[in-house]
């Protein structure tokens, strides 16, 4: 893991992921519950995550370009992050093309579930497949304790930002529901 990894990309990573995942839960909650709350939160972490995911994959090139030598490499890691992209921009083109917000609410929230199947491929993807992506050196002890404490840093500065964003983006959508 190069240095700049650890500052950046992996906690925009980790941060998408753990969009998702809120995206996969507030689904199911509203889903079984049919409560507009749990919609709202979903749509919210959504917009939070295809940005960082964006953010992820544009990184993720720039900075492989170097190692990897192009640009664009169809690696199992790489692939599966923008399959996961597409899936949630597709999240938002189900939303848009609804004829009603609650169509709209139960297919988007469908499609988080299922498209949340796709995080953890892309997270063991290197154990998976040969790749050329780095394997996660955090669990196998290759971090120096800077290096962690920068990782970890990054990742508690990013989650915090990725917080504020959702409460932020759910009380937007709460006024634009009530002037709708």
């Amino acid at each position: 893991m190069c240095i700049r990894d650890s500052y950046l990309h992996v906690p925009l990573a980790w941060v998408g992921f753990l969009a998702f995942f809120v995206v996969f839960i507030c689904s199911i909650l509203y889903i079984t519950k049919r409560a507009m709350k749990w919609d709202t939160i979903a749509y919210a972490s959504a917009e939070v995550g295809v940005i960082f995911t964006t953010l992820v994959l544009i990184t993720g090139v720039v900075w492989a370009k170097p190692v990897w030598g192009v640009w664009w490499t169809w690696d199992a890691r790489l692939t599966g992050t923008l399959v996961l992209w597409l899936i949630y921009i597709a999240y938002f083109l189900v939303r848009s093309y609804a004829t009603e917000q609650t169509q709209g609410a139960r297919f988007a929230a469908v499609l988080g579930i299922i498209g949340f199947i796709d995080v953890p491929i892309v997270f063991i993807a290197v154990r998976l497949w040969r790749t050329q992506h780095p394997t996660t050196m955090i669990f196998e002890g290759g971090l120096t304790s800077s290096m962690l404490w920068t990782l970890l840093v990054g990742i508690a500065a990013f989650t915090v930002l990725y917080l504020l964003l959702v409460i932020q983006g759910a009380e937007n959508r709460n006024l634009e529901s009530e002037i709708n």
